[in-house]
């Protein structure tokens, strides 16, 4: 069986790590949601700490490097990239050369919804189970807010990325379900063994 990276991108409440949910259950790859190494750190550390970076960055990296060099069908990562910086794609080139080191196919998706609609997804019953800095509705929509209007979280149409696989998908009406067959058909990525 082929190893494969897939990576999810997109702002705030697009639904990355719901998204992710449903091709985990369809696909033997495993979810890594970026909250989950956030949600750790932060119960240690505030986030303007240079430690909570550190914590953070140090689980993300052992995760990656466990997946790539271990005996696993892949990951499902999902990161919001700001489109402006090239940092973020060294960071996301360093891990996509990890696993294709490793044999693996590499694929990058990225998610994008109408602002108010993310909103709404915002305050969602998964959501929030999952990310417990997020339950704070009136934080965490000021927060989408601001870094919405700082940062640029998607690419502009017709954008050249530095990514082979790519696919960019407009889920604004679309359920997570819909949307990780999309993602799995399009890469032919394995599905789940019965």
């Amino acid at each position: 069986m082929n190893k494969h990276l897939v990576l999810i991108l997109g702002p705030h409440a697009v639904g990355k790590m719901t998204v992710g949910q449903e091709l985990s259950k369809i696909t033997p790859l495993r979810l890594f949601h970026n909250h989950m190494s956030i949600e750790l750190a932060r119960k240690l550390f505030a986030h303007n700490e240079p430690e909570f970076r550190l914590l953070n960055d140090s689980i993300r990296q052992t995760v990656f490097r466990l997946f790539a060099k271990g005996d696993f069908p892949g990951l499902i990562f999902t990161y919001m990239c700001d489109f402006d910086q090239p940092a973020e794609f060294d960071y996301l080139q360093n891990l996509i050369r990890l696993f294709r080191g490793e044999g693996a196919e590499c694929h990058v998706v990225e998610l994008t919804a109408d602002f108010d609609v993310r909103l709404q997804r915002n305050k969602t019953e998964n959501r929030l189970y999952h990310k417990e800095s997020k339950r704070d509705l009136a934080w965490s929509e000021q927060e989408m807010r601001h870094t919405s209007s700082t940062h640029r979280l998607n690419s502009y149409d017709g954008e050249d990325l530095p990514f082979e696989g790519y696919l960019k998908i407009d889920n604004t009406h679309l359920s997570p379900d819909a949307v990780a067959l999309q993602i799995k058909t399009h890469f032919h990525l394995p599905g789940k063994e019965a």
